[in-house]
């Protein structure tokens, strides 16, 4: 495995992918410190934020070893180029892409897209996604996971959108292998007042959530 490869036992350690969407650089650069020292392991900087590949770049040259560094909202095989290229370990999107699918899979690139109904989920699972990231389900909760996960046990799901410290026991008790968040976990309060110490506190109430393993 070289240097530059998605490290599966990071993530299924804290199986949080943290989303970085419209964040400055200078931010993200003070952010993901403190992310990393509450024990987070995962972040998704997604590519319509400005400046995306150059985070991308100083992420994995900052954490080489203890951060898994991808790229989200990963549409088109342009998108996927310029992620590739900026060092991005994991590529998420919002939809099924069938080409830059088949494209991750053919690199060995962990791929997590998106999907929302039984038959978009099974299709992301049989073009070889690593995880299926269920979106939006915000509306739908958990029990949507588990109704999903009833006959289709063997894919693992990723859901996104409106996971929240409240609710992730309940999404996790309804068969899903790791969350995807965004505003819940980049809290924009705490970042524009910068309180890293409160947002130290914040990142490790969400470690706590997930049991030990």
């Amino acid at each position: 495995m070289s240097d530059s490869a998605f490290s599966w036992p990071l993530f299924n350690k804290i199986p949080i992918v943290g989303i970085i969407r419209h964040i400055s650089v200078v931010a993200v650069s003070q952010i993901l410190p403190v992310y990393q020292a509450a024990g987070l392991t995962t972040v998704e900087i997604t590519m319509n934020t400005p400046d995306a590949e150059t985070m991308i770049r100083e992420a994995r040259k900052q954490y080489p070893d203890t951060l898994n560094v991808g790229a989200g909202t990963v549409c088109s095989e342009a998108d996927l180029e310029l992620a590739l290229t900026a060092g991005a370990q994991f590529i998420v999107t919002p939809v099924i892409n069938k080409k830059v699918l088949k494209t991750c899979v053919k690199k060995g690139i962990p791929i997590f897209p998106g999907a929302f109904t039984p038959s978009e989920i099974y299709k992301a699972w049989s073009l070889g996604a690593s995880m299926v990231k269920v979106f939006p389900t915000t509306q739908l909760g958990p029990g949507y996971i588990r109704d999903i996960k009833a006959p289709l046990n063997q894919i693992k799901l990723l859901p996104t959108g409106g996971i929240t410290l409240q609710n992730m026991g309940d999404f996790l008790e309804a068969g899903a292998s790791g969350f995807g968040i965004g505003s819940h976990l980049f809290n924009k309060t705490l970042i524009d007042e910068k309180n890293w110490d409160a947002l130290t506190h914040h990142f490790s109430a969400f470690v706590k959530k997930i049991p030990a393993r």
